[in-house]
């Protein structure tokens, strides 16, 4: 027999469940609204443009009116207050840190000038405001400056371009780097919009357009941070790939190429200038070999308003260590940082030592050339020198000092004060023979005190150059006559 209560708390108790089963569907819909509406969201941002984008558009902001977030993130590559130990977006004066490398670059325009680059938000502002222009300089330097470049290169022809004079396309480069060098103004898809890398692909047997998504996340870098060279009297851009990307691929291949550079003014060796081997040396390195593209880690994603988006502030990772290192590394941000400098500072200390017997070489060799030392007994050290810095130049010119690729950087150092050694050696045994003592070293104390040492022999240099250059041509012999004899 049931109690009186029992008939009272059923209904109680499906009004409870009835309660609970209402609230549960009500937080599943919300649920499923919130999803919805968050796909939604995504569409607009990814997919639909607010108006369609033109062929060759340069102007970042058109391609903003899309794309908010991309553009706003990009915008902020103006900021120039975020400098790391060793790098970052703000000015540094490289040759006044450093004086050495004044007397390491005597005869070529970095003597004069060499700055940090600043974000790409400046990149149109720094290229033309250095001094290393000049009327001389070619088109070939703006490549890789301005989403302005394809549309010239498009309208003149690549050679044209490259042969022209910089000062020659000035007034129609005006946008910094930005959306069209990397994008496709119809999808958006990542795409490669200047010819050397392509170029570079093609001579490997490699085809560029069946690069993956992740791939293509750092050969849109590679487009422009790269070892590159103005290659014969056209100034054609070209990658010295054809035989790999380490440094001794690449001095093998100008052997081969028979390329220089300039001649030193002090010592009168053959020299290559390296650029910036970002990527070649980012391949020698452990990021690359787990599938880690440059974006991963200079442009992370974010999430605002639950969309993932690219932060487009290309910038030091250690400038945004959650979104960029903390996605693989479950550290701390100050251990981070300490590991990261921990490498950067080993790899500055090598980077030091190669340049200081660098420099004493050039300008041992210069003095023995004063002695009276011919250029048949200075061959073998110039030939080292040349090398010592071609391989300093590996490391010193690739951004992260040396963070990339640190086993890498530290072998190719090596080698680097290896050959500058030996090229001190061969040339003590040289000044030996003229009863010279040891090398009394000028007062390199500052940039304007190198640059005025080396003055005298940049001039001696040019005056030599101009000499040769305007000598007349030989006589012909007369018909019948040996060559170097006459009847």
């Amino acid at each position: 027999m049931s109690k009186p209560n029992d008939s009272k708390s059923r209904p109680i108790a499906g009004w409870l469940l009835f309660l609970v089963a209402g609230i549960g569907v009500f937080a599943l819909g919300m649920l499923a609204s919130s999803i919805t509406e968050r796909r939604a969201e995504t569409v607009p941002a990814r997919l639909q443009f607010m108006q369609p984008i033109a062929d060759f558009e340069a102007d970042n902001a058109k391609w903003g009116q899309s794309f908010p977030r991309e553009y706003n993130s990009w915008e902020s590559t103006k900021d120039t207050n975020e400098n790391s130990k060793y790098g970052g977006s703000g000015f540094r004066d490289y040759l006044e840190e450093d004086p050495r490398l004044v007397v390491m670059w005597a005869g070529y325009p970095f003597a004069k000038e060499f700055n940090q680059a600043r974000g790409h938000y400046h990149s149109v502002d720094d290229v033309t405001g250095t001094k290393r222009i000049d009327e001389k300089t070619p088109g070939t330097c703006w490549t890789c400056k301005s989403p302005d470049v394809p549309r010239m290169m498009e309208k003149v022809g690549i050679e044209q371009f490259y042969s022209g004079k910089f000062a020659e396309f000035k007034p129609e480069i005006k946008n910094p780097i930005g959306c069209a060098d990397c994008h496709d103004n119809k999808t958006m898809q990542l795409r490669i919009s200047r010819p050397a890398l392509v170029e570079a692909f093609d001579r490997q047997g490699k085809d560029i357009s069946k690069a993956t998504h992740q791939e293509m996340r750092s050969l849109v870098c590679a487009q422009c941070h790269v070892e590159y060279y103005f290659k014969g009297d056209k100034k054609y851009l070209t990658f010295p790939w054809d035989e790999g990307f380490k440094a001794e691929d690449f001095e093998k291949y100008y052997e081969k190429n028979e390329h220089v550079d300039w001649t030193h003014a002090v010592s009168g060796a053959k020299m290559i200038k390296m650029q910036h081997p970002d990527y070649e040396v980012y391949q020698q390195g452990i990021h690359a070999f787990r599938g880690v593209s440059c974006a991963d880690c200079h442009m992370p994603y974010r999430s605002e308003g639950g969309i993932k988006f690219t932060d487009h502030q290309i910038r030091s990772p250690l400038y945004n260590i959650q979104n960029a290192c903390g996605v693989c590394h479950k550290w701390s941000e100050k251990e981070v940082i300490g590991r990261v400098e921990s490498i950067q500072d080993k790899n500055k200390e090598l980077l030091a030592a190669a340049q200081d017997a660098i420099t004493r070489a050039h300008l041992e060799i210069g003095d023995a050339k004063k002695l009276g030392a011919t250029d048949a007994e200075l061959d073998g050290p110039r030939k080292q020198i040349s090398k010592a810095q071609m391989f300093w130049d590996y490391v010193a010119a690739n951004n992260g000092m040396g963070f990339h690729a640190p086993q890498e950087c530290a072998r190719v150092l090596a080698k680097a004060t290896n050959y500058a050694q030996m090229a001190r050696i061969e040339v003590a045994v040289i000044r030996a023979r003229f009863g010279a003592g040891p090398f009394a070293m000028p007062d390199l104390g500052s940039k304007a005190k190198a640059q005025e040492f080396i003055g005298l022999f940049v001039e001696s240099a040019k005056a030599k150059t101009a000499a040769t250059t305007a000598a007349p041509a030989p006589a012909p012999a007369p018909e019948g006559a040996s060559a170097g004899r006459t009847s």
